[in-house]
């Protein structure tokens, strides 16, 4: 790859060139005190966009609208609200979508056809449209205000999670820049997040929707929380073509190759602090399965191991059950081996050749206890490999979705 990736510091969705934000607290969230819960991103210069939406059968009125409307490959500005899902409403959650939408285009100028919307909160509760047309108006968008979106799309989230990158390449230089929010409800196709990601970079929608894609297989469809999947679900892209001398991305060319590389760096970078930050965790876990026959094999098996209950509460309680990230492989659906199998955890081998070799069960212990905690699976079958991302499940965890709406 011809290209040179760095992360930006205190990188956010407003550092590459052309795009502003900014936040307000409208009311939606029971608690104020420097909380903010309803966010405008947007852009100088209309935008090429592109997204992924969530799988799951039951769609928020915000993934409708925003689905409609992304069919022009053309976005200026997505407004954004925590606290309220506006899913499971019927059908006045579609007016209040688009009544959002008209209102942040005003406040921008813009075409309400441009706009989109997300949202996340509470699943059946009808948004408070008083308080956001109130909240709107507020809103004063700045090129410093993509860390304002970053706090006001959270939840459950403990820290806001974004960052971005500057990529040299051909002679050029583009950025891309990023935020997310998602603790919860997560699991592979898109779980309970929501992510925008912008780019000064010049490309068009099948270009940003291919690359999306691409991305999110090996970032963000990789991690997995409690293994549920929400109504909301979205990650956009925006690219303005703003960087000083972009020419389009052409697919196939060395360009299109350097940007794929820093995309796909961004979403791993965001993916993981998803993961870090998971409802209740305390650690995060890193499972790398390597020797499969297919990536399709190798990711399955990583998602399985990162995703199994059983597995995070081990890791939770320091336990060296390592029967159970076997256990995981095995029932994963994946042709595996048991006389095949290797299995260390944080470097320690537990296993060769599916049979247990003598270790420090004090060393296993200390290392489960880390704030990072490395599953290293060979199938030896192939030359695959895949990696995903979870957390330890803990009672914290049970509290907090046990109290979610009181």
């Amino acid at each position: 790859m011809d290209g040179e990736i760095s992360f930006v510091t205190s990188g956010t969705v407003t550092t590459p060139k052309g795009f502003l934000a900014g936040a307000t607290y409208a009311g939606l969230k029971k608690k104020a005190g420097g909380v903010l819960d309803l966010a405008i991103l947007s852009a100088k210069v209309p935008c090429a966009g592109a997204a992924l939406f969530t799988t799951n059968r039951i769609k928020a009125a915000p993934v409708v609208l925003s689905r409609q409307r992304l069919q022009s490959g053309k976005v200026s500005a997505i407004v954004v609200n925590s606290g309220y899902a506006n899913a499971c409403v019927g059908e006045v959650g579609l007016g209040d979508a688009a009544e959002m939408a008209n209102l942040a285009a005003r406040n921008l100028g813009v075409s309400p056809e441009a706009v989109l919307v997300a949202s996340t909160g509470v699943i059946g509760k009808r948004l408070p449209m008083g308080l956001i047309k109130t909240g709107i108006k507020r809103i004063k968008v700045s090129r410093g205000g993509g860390h304002k979106l970053a706090r006001a799309i959270m939840t459950t989230d403990t820290i806001p999670k974004e960052a971005a990158v500057a990529v040299s390449a051909n002679g050029g230089e583009f950025v891309i820049g990023g935020t997310v929010k998602g603790s919860g409800m997560l699991h592979p196709n898109l779980a309970t997040f929501l992510c925008f990601l912008t780019t000064d970079a010049a490309a068009g929608p099948d270009f940003l929707k291919h690359a999306l894609r691409r991305a999110a297989d090996v970032s963000f469809n990789m991690v997995s929380i409690d293994g549920d999947t929400s109504t909301n679900d979205m990650a956009l892209i925006m690219a303005d073509g703003m960087a000083d001398g972009e020419r389009t991305i052409s697919p196939g060319s060395r360009q299109a190759e350097a940007f794929q590389a820093a995309l796909n760096q961004l979403c791993i970078h965001l993916a993981k602090s998803i993961a870090r930050d998971g409802e209740g965790a305390s650690r995060l876990i890193e499972v790398n399965v390597s020797g499969a026959s297919s990536f399709a094999d190798a990711g399955l098996v990583a998602r399985t191991i990162a995703g199994s209950p059983l597995v995070k509460t081990a890791v939770h309680g320091n336990d060296p059950n390592w029967g159970r990230i076997i256990a995981a492989a095995g029932r994963s659906g994946v042709e595996v081996m048991e006389s095949r199998i290797d299995l260390s955890i944080g470097g320690i081998c537990l296993v060769k050749a599916g049979c247990p070799v003598s270790f420090d069960e004090a060393d296993v212990v200390r290392a489960l206890g880390g704030s990072e905690v490395a599953i290293n699976l060979e199938l030896n079958l192939g030359t695959a490999k895949a990696t995903a991302w979870g957390c330890d499940l803990s009672g914290e965890y049970v509290a907090i979705n046990s109290e979610y709406t009181t």
